[in-house]
């Protein structure tokens, strides 16, 4: 006999309970808007309504934040962290998951505040829809403009767009008519620019009172349609990962013993069956797939998002960071991408720095080669930039220093999305959205040149992102020490020549073989002749520049532009990408 539960009179068995829910499918959401627009306290409205929060969590919130007493703070039940109650925003995304008798929910109530727009970037990164308030008293407001653009670039399609704090506009249906007009012609202008088209919806509601959260509200008879949850209830799941190609990013090869090697990750998309054929990336091999492991046993067939091991049926070199995919339809082999970015640092983005690459499993060095434009959010107009400044949305062109397999953004959002990371602080500077990538050659199947003959000139400045140049600096020790390390910061590959060495002193023509043979090796070789002198001279193929030692980031920002302007640090083009 199975176990049973009582709810309201009526009797459920608990395994049939456990398959309905089972069979239920699932939306995830984000919300977004403006600060203050009542995001917490619409998704608090809305879990509160449905019965998806415990009686113990209402009474610990009952009397306390702002609302009158007696009255609850919607906000309280997803505003979790202290710093958050304290100053009635929300700081992080807040998930939260309920359940109605038609389909499964998981909510990411993300910040309004523009200083957390990469926390709204966040949430909005995995999302099926997005729930866009506006306040009604304030109208579309720049920050409502930036989320929905930002929406708009993860590929989010369906957007509700809720007109909250009706009640302080005493419902008035000509001022909701208003909004609606001007934030659908936002909606079209952002879907031009970004070729995503966005299905909306506008509904009216008041997050405080519940007027069309989850019932339909009688102080507002102009309006016919449906509630906030009816429409959640009756969206399409946007993105079905079933549908796209099979992609496997490796993150783990699995060698318990020498009869067993597996490579274990979880399945970005798409579905694999043994027996199908799978090209491993970057290196471009084929392999069939001999088996699927996984804890409960084999399978014949795995879907995304399922963790497993596969086993091919030949042994090929795969590492940590390698890409599995259908041999019919393989991801794009690049070394240079164009990318849509969202500048989340504070220290704007610098193209003489260094960035390192984190895309799926595998992380790559990367210099941005040039930045497209920056989007003027009031005017949704792409203007020139020479940098990117936190919260700035714009689109780069992006170096890679080694081959890496991946998709379009808009073909794939688990294998085109990527984040940028700053190698010295180790934190999170952008985060990106493939448009375009520029092919490499792949190792062929059987070539065995490509990986184990000798390193070519053209591999090692690909990889170092420079050619071997020799660079003749003279002037004062500190700054000359500057100059180096600020090269080091960008990755270059130097190697340091002391000119005032007695080797160098007793046979001058030494000093010029020391530099040759360096430069022939593809090292940035620093000649270095230090002196008390208020100037320093810096020398490299003919081209020379005297600067004002007294002004250290001029002279070493000047260095940077010199060495680029001769064409040391290599472009896409001389990449012949």
């Amino acid at each position: 006999m199975g176990v049973s539960l009582e709810v309201e009179g009526t009797r459920f068995e608990i395994e049939d309970f456990l398959a309905a829910e089972r069979e239920k499918d699932l939306l995830r959401f984000s919300t977004a808007g403006s600060v203050d627009d009542g995001k917490s306290t619409l998704i608090g409205r809305l879990l509160y309504d449905t019965q998806s929060v415990y009686e113990d969590q209402v009474r610990s919130i009952e009397g306390k934040g702002t609302t009158a007493p007696g009255q609850i703070d919607f906000a309280l039940l997803t505003d979790g962290l202290r710093a958050e109650r304290e100053q009635g925003i929300t700081i992080d995304v807040a998930y939260r998951y309920f359940s109605t008798a038609r389909r499964k929910f998981i909510i990411a109530d993300t910040p309004g505040h523009e200083q957390y727009t990469r926390n709204m970037a966040t949430g909005a990164s995995t999302a099926d829809a997005a729930v866009v308030l506006i306040d009604a008293s304030k109208g579309v407001l720049i920050q409502s403009r930036r989320h929905a653009y930002i929406a708009s670039l993860l590929r989010v399609r369906q957007v509700v767009v809720a007109v909250n704090k009706m009640d302080l506009i005493d419902f008035d249906e000509h001022r909701f008519r208003a909004i609606e007009r001007d934030f659908s012609s936002v909606l079209d202008a952002i879907a031009a620019d970004t070729g995503t088209p966005v299905e909306r919806v506008f509904v009216p509601v008041s997050a405080l009172g519940g007027d069309n959260v989850v019932h339909r509200s009688d102080a507002m008879p102009w309006y016919r349609g449906p509630s906030l949850l009816e429409l959640l209830e009756s969206l399409p799941a946007a993105h079905d990962k079933l549908s796209e190609h099979f992609r496997f990013p490796v993150q783990r090869v699995l060698r318990p013993d020498q009869s067993f090697r597996g490579f274990a990750g979880q399945i970005a998309s798409g579905s694999i069956r043994v027996g199908d054929d799978v090209t491993v990336l970057p290196s471009g091999r084929g392999a069939k797939i001999e088996r699927i492991v996984t804890w409960d046993g084999d399978l014949e067939e795995a879907v995304a998002p399922l963790s497993v091991t596969l086993v091919l049926d030949r042994e090929l070199d795969i590492s940590r960071g390698d890409l599995i995919a259908e041999a019919q339809a393989p991801a794009t082999v690049a070394r240079s991408v164009r990318a849509a970015l969202v500048w989340m640092d504070q220290r704007p983005l610098d193209v003489t720095r260094r960035y390192l690459l984190k895309h799926t499993s595998q992380t790559a060095p990367a210099f941005l080669s040039s930045i497209d434009y920056r989007t003027d959010l009031t005017t949704l107009a792409h203007e020139p930039a020479d940098t990117l400044h936190m919260n700035d949305i714009g689109a780069a062109t992006i170096n890679l220093l080694r081959p890496m397999a991946l998709d379009l953004y808009s073909r794939n959002r688990g294998t085109g999305a990527f984040i940028l990371i700053d190698p010295e602080s180790n934190a999170t500077v952008a985060a990106g959205m493939v448009t375009a990538a520029y092919a490499s050659a792949a190792t062929r199947e059987g070539d065995e040149t490509g990986a184990w003959g000798p390193v070519t000139a053209g591999e090692r400045e690909a990889r170092w992102g420079h050619r071997g140049a020799a660079l003749e600096l003279t002037g004062p020790q500190a700054l000359i020490d500057s100059i180096e390390r600020a090269l080091f910061a960008v990755g270059a590959v130097t190697t340091r020549i002391d000119a005032a060495n007695d080797t160098f002193l007793l046979h001058p023509e030494f000093l010029d073989l020391a530099a040759r043979v360096q430069t022939e090796s593809g090292l940035l070789a620093l000649v270095v002749h230090a002196n008390q002198s208020a100037m320093l001279t810096a020398r490299v193929e003919g081209l020379e520049l005297s600067l004002d030692a007294e002004n250290p980031m001029r002279a070493v920002a000047a260095v940077h532009e010199l060495l680029r302007r001769v064409g040391i640090f290599i472009s896409t083009e001389k990449a012949g990408l």
